[in-house]
């Protein structure tokens, strides 16, 4: 009888422990604040859509969603963290054309960008802006042209770090044109605004989400977007192809995460984002600053990816990039 009742009480205790363990074992996700890795410094275009989605997420899925800026190294010491996190859906990374341009322009990565990542969704598309200060001597791509001829290697253009897209878009642009322009990196857009705010460069190829401000109150001037035609979200401004005949430089942002993260995780985020990137006011958000708000299949991102860095390999096989 005794033993009847140990066995009895054995079996319950063993319950209640299955019964407190169960819900911490499936929990719903997320269970906790999750975090955005952006490679660049606060205040330009990648971290303008990374922390207008996050508020998003934040709102959607009930957790606190936190930006990370992880600036330096053409976006190698963010891609490094993101590839060596846990592939547990709390760690995201807001990419951008760097990214797909790194394994060609750093040989020695210790990550790869196609096998150490799970590809989300795109989320924008934008042009770059050339832009210069309202002081500048200059209205049009050919008056900047002209005057860089006349002083080559003396007029500064600045980019958001080595390997940036605004980096890409201005040695596209030497090569194009035949101009020598004198290359000054920074960390981040925001910081290039400043630094042409400041005289300090000359001009920039930046994301207009930066510039689009200072050109309204009359301190920046947007010469041309870096489109192969006009953007039809900023129609006011030429392309460069107007007056560099076959010039293009297209910039991008997307979601990834760690390699590995459970597939039920990656739709839920897939379903989220897609969401928000069709939500009015996002859209009007992002539309005013020239960026087009889009989402896709992880398969179509993960297809994209390959076709991204199959063309900045080509691309650097023409340029001097590697040595910047």
């Amino acid at each position: 009888m005794r033993a009847a009742i140990n066995a009895t009480l054995a079996f319950f205790i063993f319950g209640c422990g299955m019964v407190a363990v169960w819900p911490a074992a499936a929990q719903p996700y997320p269970a906790k604040p999750l975090r955005i890795i952006v490679p660049l410094a606060p205040g330009g275009g990648n971290d303008t859509v990374a922390r207008l989605v996050a508020q998003k997420l934040s709102e959607s899925m009930g957790q606190v969603v936190m930006v990370d800026n992880r600036a330096g190294g053409g976006g190698v010491i963010a891609s490094e963290l993101v590839a060596r996190a846990p592939a547990d859906g709390y760690t995201l990374y807001l990419v951008s054309s760097s990214f797909a341009a790194a394994p060609a322009l750093q040989r020695k990565l210790s990550f790869d960008a196609l096998k150490d990542f799970a590809p989300i969704t795109r989320l924008a598309t934008v042009p770059g802006a050339l832009t210069v200060h309202a002081s500048m001597p200059v209205k049009s791509v050919q008056q900047l042209l002209a005057l860089a001829k006349s002083r080559p290697g003396e007029v500064t253009y600045g980019s958001a770090g080595i390997g940036s897209g605004s980096h890409f878009a201005g040695e596209i642009f030497k090569l194009a044109s035949g101009v020598n322009l004198l290359h000054v990196p920074y960390k981040g857009s925001a910081l290039v605004t400043t630094a042409l705010l400041s005289g300090e460069v000359m001009l920039s190829f930046s994301n207009p989400i930066s510039a689009m401000p200072h050109v309204t109150t009359g301190r920046l001037r947007i010469l041309a977007v870096t489109s192969a035609k006009r953007w039809p979200l900023l129609p006011q401004f030429p392309s460069v192809a107007e007056t560099v005949r076959g010039y293009e430089s297209i910039l991008w942002y997307g979601m990834v995460a760690p390699a590995g993260t459970p597939q039920l995780i990656l739709a839920r985020l897939h379903q989220e984002l897609t969401k928000i990137m069709a939500m009015r006011d996002v859209v009007e958000r992002l539309s005013s600053e020239g960026s087009l708000p889009m989402t896709e299949r992880p398969e179509e991102f993960a297809a994209f990816l390959r076709k991204e860095i199959t063309h900045w390999e080509s691309v650097l096989k023409t340029t001097d990039l590697r040595r910047h």
